[in-house]
């Protein structure tokens, strides 16, 4: 199956009702009386079936998907073969539980994994639930294995909402807010903004650590990690330099210091290789993975480079870490990844649409910065160009217009907006969702 069988490309997206539909409306009143208020909706989709790249609501209005339900649905949406595995196994065994029994499949995916790992083997693999969770064993481990406590994280960095992920987190206040005291022993430190400082600036953040904060704050003795994004994606999809995760790696090689990958959004093919970091050519010591691993459904792998993983029986462990039903889907989403050549596909349709937006920051008055590898791409909205000031509110304006005409796109950073479809995306459906956002612009600022 090519990736143009997955979904629609001549029709485009068809919207038959205004926006929300008389059946989303119930759906948002129900919504708005029982559902927690915590969650962050950007506009009004009530999502019923997914296909390819089109979502379909509860009205029968049909979306392309250009937010691949942030990053997850990296085959698309309910391709045959993740659907199939998931129904195969869910007749056979959905749970007897991976920390006190043994499945044949985690051995099985932690072979595959081991396969596509961005470091040297041999290598150790365990599993949760979502991309937090990975974070969570990544941090633990890390203080277990070197019996230090500090970590180092950086400003921007989304690395999750329970309480030791929230702590590395830096990315919005209201992630934050009130949930104080976090734990301790997180230092955080500026990351590289290229767009509005140059490439000597990631150089300089890079060895602010050494020249800084181990010679004022912290002493590098005690410090157990450096966690980062090699792309950053709620600071505003912001590739790492390659300068900057090259010094990362001389500081962690120089001080006995773990660098940790949080490809929990980058990874699985979405940049146009297995995982982001793999276009720095910096080997990390553990990485965190989750979304697109299992193509929709809930699973995540944190894996290390087997002497790091040296907890004992008890240490860490999750009841539904590795759920049978998951693992089936994260093998047949490695199978079609593979098979359907998506990793190419991605890096191809990616250059593709940075094409179509290359001359933007010329000719689109809102529009500062496009970046990004793959189907992982960042247009970043400003009002002024030589300033760089952030345009915030025209971003959101943006996006509401865009789901108003059936493509979907959620923002990042402050004034950001993510281009993250999935994989399967072809060149004909992005052209669809590029005239509609450059609609989108030009109408913004009238």
């Amino acid at each position: 199956m090519t990736p143009t069988m997955m979904g629609s490309v001549i029709d485009g997206p068809k919207i038959k009702t205004a926006l929300p539909g008389p059946n989303a409306k119930r759906v948002l009143e129900g919504d708005d009386r029982y559902i927690s208020p915590s969650y962050t909706r950007s506009y009004p989709l009530v999502a019923k079936e997914g296909h390819g790249i089109v979502v379909t609501d509860v009205d029968g209005n049909e979306f392309f998907d250009f937010s691949s339900g942030i990053a997850v649905t990296s085959t698309g949406h309910c391709h045959p073969d993740v659907v199939a595995a998931i129904q195969k196994q869910a007749g056979e065994l959905i749970h007897m539980s991976g920390t006190d029994f043994y499945y044949e499949s985690l051995v099985t995916l932690a072979e595959r994994l081991s396969k596509i790992a961005p470091m040297p083997g041999p290598h150790r693999f365990y599993y949760g639930n979502s991309g937090a969770e990975a974070i969570e064993a990544a941090l633990k481990l890390a203080r277990y294995h070197t019996k230090r406590t500090q970590i180092i994280a950086f400003y921007g960095a989304f690395h999750g909402r329970t309480m030791g992920a929230l702590s590395l987190t830096a990315s919005k206040p209201q992630q934050r807010r009130r949930f104080a005291p976090l734990v301790p022993g997180v230092t955080h430190v500026l990351y590289p903004d290229v767009y509005r400082k140059g490439e000597s600036d990631a150089l300089a953040c890079a060895r602010f650590i050494e020249d800084k904060v181990f010679k004022t704050t912290v002493a590098p003795e005690e410090v157990a990690a450096i966690f980062v994004e090699p792309v950053q994606g709620e600071g505003g999809y912001v590739p790492a330099p390659r300068v900057f995760m090259e010094e990362l790696r001389r500081i962690c090689d120089r001080h006995g210091i773990l660098l940790v990958a949080d490809e929990v959004q980058s990874g699985i093919g979405r940049t146009g290789k297995w995982w982001a970091i793999e276009h720095t050519g910096v080997h990390p010591d553990i990485v965190c993975s989750a979304k697109g691993i299992a193509s929709g459904m809930p699973l995540s792998v944190m894996m290390s480079k087997a002497e790091i993983m040296d907890w004992v029986p008890g240490s860490h462990a999750s009841t539904f870490g590795g759920n049978p039903v998951c693992i089936a889907a994260a093998m047949a989403t490695l199978n079609v990844i593979e098979r359907e050549g998506l990793i190419r596909n991605a890096e191809e349709v990616g250059k593709h649409i940075r094409q179509r937006m290359a001359d933007w920051p010329r000719k689109q008055s809102l529009v500062g910065d496009v970046r990004g590898y793959g189907l992982m791409i960042g247009l970043e909205l400003v009002y002024d160009k030589e300033k760089k000031t952030p345009a915030p509110a025209e971003r959101d304006r943006v996006i509401d217009l865009a789901f108003e005409r059936g493509i979907l796109f959620l923002g990042c950073g402050p004034n950001t907006i993510r281009i993250a479809p999935p994989l399967i995306a072809t060149k004909e459906q992005a052209d669809i969702a590029m005239d509609v956002l450059e609609e989108c612009l030009k109408r913004a600022v009238k």
